[in-house]
């Protein structure tokens, strides 16, 4: 059984490729990150080593030992792992080391089944000489070798690496089936899988994470608040914040990235307070501070300032000038209005 949730496409797709006997020799998984990349790359090596005529069935040995990372032909390389001979590199790129690894063993024989299997995470990050040395390979496949790369972001991997490979590309998963997905396989709260569902973008993969990681959902909370801080905040008290956002970027893009998110799903969740579609808000665990918060500006304030965010990522992304896009971000952040009597 494929335990995939919103991915129907592609697991159709790939169902058929094996009831047909014609996979490919390497596949390049694409979707933001936690959408389910690497849970579908596993349910891919379990279906393809799988002992059971309805495959993947989970039960044999072999979907279990791949489950438990024990498999002794299905290999995961992800970004992080360091190796004796390429410390630092490796913790932002995947080293040359890593992908030599990969082709000692690439010529070695099945040892538990019918595939070698190589996973590859991250493959964005690969340094452009451990990117050329897969290149030699997957252009000279193996009949017994099974590549599936995964990326966050296609436009970072190398042309000639994208066109040898089978594209499965993802679309994030509905808030509904998430949800479904939570109760269903994991076993959740109905209350915590509806607000799971709400937070997390689209991201199945996310959500399963706050499951196991409760930090996850605080820090998201922390975010919030300190976003919260700032649409009282005075100019000094902004800047002061932009600064610090710049200097958090400069360490990790990604986190002032997911922080803007928060901001625009914020934003987004009181346009919808306007315009009276409050059930379809996602951050439910603040919906009387979004309620009240929503009446002290007008529509077009709150349409103004989403796009002001959007702009400001999209700058961000292609280098601007970081403290001066945050500072603008702030300059255009609309002043409260004051709403009497009114109660969450």
């Amino acid at each position: 059984m494929w335990d995939i949730v919103g991915q129907e496409k592609a697991v159709t797709f790939l169902q058929k490729s094996l009831e047909r006997g014609s996979l490919a020799h390497a596949y390049l998984l694409i979707s933001p990150p936690h959408v389910g990349k690497m849970g579908l790359a596993i349910n891919i090596a379990k279906a393809i080593s799988c002992e059971s005529a309805e495959r993947p069935c989970g039960k044999c040995l072999s979907c279990q030992r791949i489950a438990e990372g024990k498999h002794a032909d299905v290999q995961v390389i992800e970004l992080g792992q360091i190796t004796e001979s390429s410390e630092g590199e490796s913790k932002t790129k995947i080293s040359v080391e890593q992908v030599d690894q990969i082709l000692h063993s690439v010529n070695l024989a099945p040892y538990e089944g019918k595939y070698r299997i190589f996973i590859i995470d991250g493959v964005e990050f690969m340094s452009i000489a451990a990117a050329n040395r897969l290149l030699k390979t997957i252009e000279e496949p193996l009949p017994n070798v099974i590549f599936i790369l995964l990326t966050a972001n296609e436009s970072l991997v190398p042309v000639t690496i994208v066109s040898r490979c089978q594209r499965i590309e993802f679309m994030p998963v509905a808030t509904e089936q998430i949800e479904k997905g939570l109760i269903t396989y994991y076993q959740v709260d109905p209350e915590k899988a509806r607000l799971l569902a709400r937070i997390s973008n689209g991201c199945f993969g996310w959500a399963v994470s706050a499951i196991r990681d409760d930090t996850l959902v605080q820090q998201r909370t922390e975010w919030i608040n300190n976003w919260r801080e700032m649409f009282d905040a005075d100019y000094d008290r902004r800047f002061t914040f932009a600064a610090k956002l710049v200097e958090k970027y400069n360490q990790n893009r990604s986190v002032v990235q997911q922080k803007l998110d928060l901001l625009l799903n914020w934003w987004h969740d009181l346009l919808l307070m306007k315009a009276d579609c409050e059930k379809d808000v996602k951050n439910i665990d603040f919906q009387g501070e979004l309620k009240i918060m929503a009446a002290g500006y007008s529509l077009a304030e709150i349409k103004y300032f989403i796009d002001r965010i959007q702009s400001a990522k999209e700058q961000l992304r292609l280098n601007t000038n970081q403290q001066l896009v945050m500072e603008v971000l702030m300059l255009n952040m609309p002043e409260k209005h004051i709403v009497e009597n009114l109660v969450a």
